[in-house]
C-alpha cells in the first residue's frame, strides 16, 4: 500500500507520515521545506520532493497512492488576520490541486483532508458536536469552511472516498509556534503576560494522537465525505496550561492576563467525540505529562 502526504514537512504531516510507515504504507512526501535526507527517511518517507502543492507536481510526483493525506496549507488564525490572501492560497487552492489530482488521476484512492475546529467559532453549545451550526470568527475559520465544502462537493458529484477530521489545538514536542512555544520563549525571559483572560478553554489533542486519527479516518472516507471531531473531549483553561509549564521551565513564576482578547480568538472550544470514537480510536496522552515533557525539550534546547 502506498501513501502521499502534502505538507509531510510541518509538524503535524511529519508525525501522519511516520504513522503510516508504521502500519505498512510505503509514503511519500511533497510540499515545502528543506531538510536532509537522513532526516525525512527517520520520519517513514520513502521519498520527498520539496514543491509547491499544485496538480502539475501532484501529478508529476504523487505516483499512484491508496491513501492521501493533505496536511499542507496554513496552520494560523494570526497570519489569517494579517495576510488573508495568502492564508487563501495556501489552504483554499492546496486542497483544490489535491481534489483534482484524486479525481483526475487516483478516483479510487482515499482521501483525508485535516480541516479545524476554527470552523465552529464561537460555539454555543459544549462539547461541539460535528453536527454543530459552522460559525467561523476568523479568515482562517472560514477557508478550512469552504475547504470542507469542496471536499464534500468533490465526493458527492465525482465518486471519491473523502474524510475531514477538524483538529483541535495540536500539541506535542517539535511544535515551534503557538501558545506552548510563544509561552516557553516568554518564560525563559522571565515575561508573565498573555493576552485574553486565562479561562479560555481549549481541548488539546497530543500529535501522535492525531496521526492515529487521521489514519483511522482515511479507512472511513467515502462518498457521503464523513467529518470527525480530532479532541479529547476535556476542556483546559489557557491559565492551567500556562501555569503547568511554567512550573517546569521557571519555578515561582505565574502568568498574568490582560483582560483582553485577540481578534479571531473564540472564548471556549471542547469536542465532542462520541462519532469519532466509532473508529475504533481514543486519545491516549495525559495533557500535564506532555506539557511537562514539552517544557523539558524545549529547555534541552529544543533539539
Amino acid at each position: 500500500m502506498k501513501a502521499l502526504v502534502t505538507g509531510a514537512y510541518g509538524f503535524i504531516g511529519r508525525h501522519v507520515a511516520r504513522r503510516l510507515a508504521e502500519t505498512g504504507y510505503r509514503v511519500a512526501g511533497v510540499g515545502h521545506g528543506v531538510w536532509a535526507l537522513g532526516e525525512w527517511r527517520r520520519w517513514g518517507l520513502e521519498a520527498w520532493h520539496g514543491v509547491d502543492v499544485t496538480l502539475d507536481t501532484l501529478a508529476t510526483y504523487g505516483g499512484e497512492p491508496d491513501v492521501i493525506i493533505h496536511c499542507a496549507g496554513s496552520g494560523s488564525v494570526a497570519y489569517s488576520m494579517s495576510h488573508p490572501r495568502q492564508d487563501f492560497e495556501r489552504s483554499v487552492l492546496t486542497t483544490l490541486a489535491v481534489l483534482e489530482y484524486q479525481r483526475l488521476y487516483v478516483p479510487a484512492a482515499r482521501l483525508v483532508v485535516p480541516s479545524s475546529a476554527g470552523v465552529y467559532g464561537l460555539a454555543e453549545t459544549l462539547p461541539i458536536r460535528v453536527d454543530a451550526p459552522r460559525n467561523p470568527v476568523s479568515p482562517y475559520g472560514t477557508n478550512k469552511v469552504i475547504v470542507e465544502d469542496m471536499a464534500r462537493s468533490y465526493a458527492r458529484h465525482f465518486s471519491l472516498n473523502v474524510a475531514a477530521v477538524r483538529l483541535f489545538s495540536i500539541y506535542g514536542i517539535g511544535l515551534r509556534k503557538q501558545l506552548l512555544w510563544d509561552a516557553s520563549l516568554k518564560f525563559s525571559r522571565g515575561e508573565i503576560d498573555f493576552a485574553g483572560t486565562g479561562e479560555e478553554t481549549r481541548d488539546w489533542l497530543h500529535v501522535e494522537d492525531a496521526a492515529r486519527l487521521i489514519g483511522a479516518a482515511a479507512q472511513a472516507a467515502g462518498r457521503h465525505c464523513p467529518v470527525f471531531n480530532g479532541g479529547t473531549g476535556v476542556a483546559t483553561s489557557n491559565r492551567t496550561v500556562l501555569e503547568i509549564l511554567a512550573r517546569a521551565l521557571r519555578p515561582g513564576l505565574l502568568p498574568r492576563f490582560s483582560g483582553q482578547a485577540r481578534p479571531g480568538d473564540p472564548q471556549h472550544y471542547q469536542a465532542d467525540i462520541a462519532s469519532t470514537r466509532d473508529l475504533a480510536w481514543s486519545p491516549s496522552r495525559d495533557l500535564p505529562t506532555e506539557v511537562a515533557a514539552y517544557a523539558e525539550w524545549y529547555a534541552r534546547g529544543a533539539e
